[in-house]
């Protein structure tokens, strides 16, 4: 049951560092000013971040209600 939110969050990853090096690359900042876009570790490494962000499974921290209760 829990395999499910890390592949997801894998995936995510992946395609978001994958677009992080992809902006670098292809819009990135060639004069050095841009502290982000102007280095491929760096840029790759926050498009991985939002990857993971995007990819989160919020329903693990949701407590689970009783059933027949109603929530107030």
């Amino acid at each position: 049951m829990m395999k499910k939110p890390i592949i997801k969050m894998l995936i995510f990853s992946g395609v978001g560092a994958s677009l992080g090096f992809a902006y670098y690359y292809f819009i990135g900042c060639r004069t050095g000013s841009c502290p982000i876009t102007s280095n491929p570790v760096i840029s790759t490494l926050y498009g991985f971040l939002v990857g993971i962000v995007a990819g989160f499974d919020n329903r693990i921290f949701k407590p689970k209600q009783a059933e027949g209760k109603e929530h107030e």
